[in-house]
């Protein structure tokens, strides 16, 4: 009897326990949307990940940010968070932008032109569609990015981390009208014995901006990132704002953090 008696006193208690917590209800947190689309340039689904400020309305007018390695587990979340930040209306260097992160299936393939060097072939064997990727940029992603949302005129920017930073140097050079502002991050100038620093930037039509920042990343990265920069310091004159930062306590790692946050303070403070 006296068992009985302690466990219908351990019963109650339970009930008791369970009648005094609070009813908690469980809701998505959203900050954006996942779209899905077949690419007709590429062959295959991609997705696109988009920050929209908290205040979007399609009656007003916001900047877009286009990021390379935008997938959620890469660099979506965090450079969001530092759109975000810097739109706050305490802090003000940045307006409120719309996020687009390209999600990756294969950045080795698109975010490098053909190269003629073997050991990069080895390194990268699925290279060098770089030429596709730029034009499913432009005819597709752009093209609906402009279509779904209410952007201003005159502010797209670009930003492009290691291949990333290639890729972004790629498209500054050779269809330099498709960005107005330029944030690229220790790019990968090593590749094919850097001769994309070898041509000459298409000059016909130029950006508002362009940011180039490297860490302590070891001699060729960091000499291809100032290579960068005084090549486009010799083909660049006013208006075009042209920064250049290095970043001694960041490695390859960890840079893109500081240096768009960087970025984003000089390229739209006024």
């Amino acid at each position: 009897m006296k068992k009985l008696f302690l466990l219908f006193s351990l019963v109650s208690l339970q009930s008791l326990a369970q009648e005094a917590e609070p009813s908690v209800q469980s809701t998505p947190l959203l900050i954006g949307e996942t779209l899905e689309f077949s690419s007709e340039v590429l062959g295959e689904k991609r997705i696109l990940h988009v920050y929209l400020p908290h205040e979007y309305s399609q009656d007003s007018v916001y900047p877009v940010i286009y990021l390379l390695d935008g997938s959620l587990d890469e660099d979506m979340i965090h450079i969001s968070g530092l759109v975000q930040f810097h739109s706050f209306s305490w802090i003000h260097n940045l307006p409120p932008s719309i996020v687009v992160g390209i999600a990756n299936v294969d950045r080795e393939r698109d975010m490098t032109f053909p190269t003629t060097v073997a050991e990069d072939q080895e390194k990268l064997p699925t290279n060098g569609r770089s030429a596709d990727f730029i034009r499913f940029l432009e005819e597709e992603v752009q093209a609906l990015v402009e279509n779904r949302y209410s952007l201003q005129e005159g502010e797209r920017t670009l930003i492009g981390q290691s291949l990333g930073g290639l890729v972004s140097t790629e498209i500054l050079f050779k269809k330099p009208e498709m960005f107005d502002h330029y944030i690229i991050i220790s790019p990968s100038l090593w590749w094919d014995a850097g001769s994309l620093l070898d041509t000459e930037p298409e000059t016909g039509s130029s950006p508002k901006s362009v940011y180039i920042g490297v860490g302590k990343e070891g001699k060729v990265m960091e000499e291809g990132a100032a290579s960068l920069h005084r090549k486009l310091e010799g083909k660049y004159g006013d208006p075009v704002r042209l920064y250049f930062e290095y970043f001694p306590n960041r490695d390859h790692a960890d840079a893109l953090h500081e240096a768009v946050s960087d970025a984003f303070e000089k390229i739209y403070t006024k």
